[in-house]
């Protein structure tokens, strides 16, 4: 009976890493938003001249590559700027708040295409789906890991896995600023800074889908562990 009740209090001290993991591709989306919806309202109440815009107009400009590129259906730069800010607020507290909650995963996606259609941008489509896909198994272990990741490979990374998110988040904290100011400590050449932008948000998207494996195979020992006892 002692065994049982100390097995619930570990896992009730138990960080279940999928929810951090989807609640901070969430964020990265809202983010997003956010950064886009800045941009697109400073440009003021004028005219879209398409489905597809640069949020960073030629006035807010800091590079050559900077102009961060969006899709929306409202033919108004005000406008979609302040939906695009609305739904990446929305989707970073609900991200952090409410995410592991029923319908959670469904919320975060209907979010996440709102932003999009509204100016939130192009890129984060991929941490939406990542997200969205992550949030359906909180609190279901993915046992996947075990037939696709070697033992010896899984243990490492179920201890790595909250330095992972931690770096994770770092890399795409830089490919946004570089996305948005063009800095680059020692480079110079536009191009240069735009393959290290895009080269940071692959690797920072690749550090996560690691740190999910890490956290699915600390699940599962955990599992393990209880069954065991």
């Amino acid at each position: 009976m002692w065994r049982r009740r100390a097995v619930a209090r570990t896992a009730g001290r138990r960080v279940d890493g999928t929810r951090v993991i989807a609640s901070v591709l969430g964020v990265c989306v809202g983010v997003s938003g956010l950064d886009h919806g800045l941009f697109e309202a400073l440009q003021g109440s004028t005219p879209t001249p398409g489905l597809f815009i640069e949020a960073i107009g030629p006035s807010q400009r800091m590079w050559i590559y900077g102009t961060e590129d969006a899709f929306t259906l409202v033919p108004n730069f005000l406008v979609t700027g302040i939906l695009a800010m609305i739904l990446g607020l929305l989707t970073v507290v609900w991200s952090v708040g409410f995410i592991h909650r029923a319908r959670g995963s469904q919320v975060l996606l209907l979010l996440g295409l709102l932003l999009f259609l509204v100016g939130g941008g192009v890129g984060m489509l991929a941490f939406l789906l990542f997200g969205w896909a992550v949030a359906r198994r909180i609190h279901r272990p993915l046992t996947w890991r075990q037939s696709v990741v070697p033992e010896a490979v899984g243990r490492v990374l179920s201890k790595a896995w909250p330095g992972l998110v931690a770096v994770g988040l770092a890399l795409y904290a830089f490919a946004l600023e570089i996305a948005i100011a063009g800095f680059v400590p020692a480079v110079s050449d536009p191009n240069r800074i735009q393959v290290i932008s895009w080269c940071a948000l692959g690797v920072g998207f690749a550090t996560l889908i690691l740190a999910l494996i890490g956290a699915s195979a600390r699940g599962v020992a955990g599992v393990a562990v209880e069954c065991s006892t």
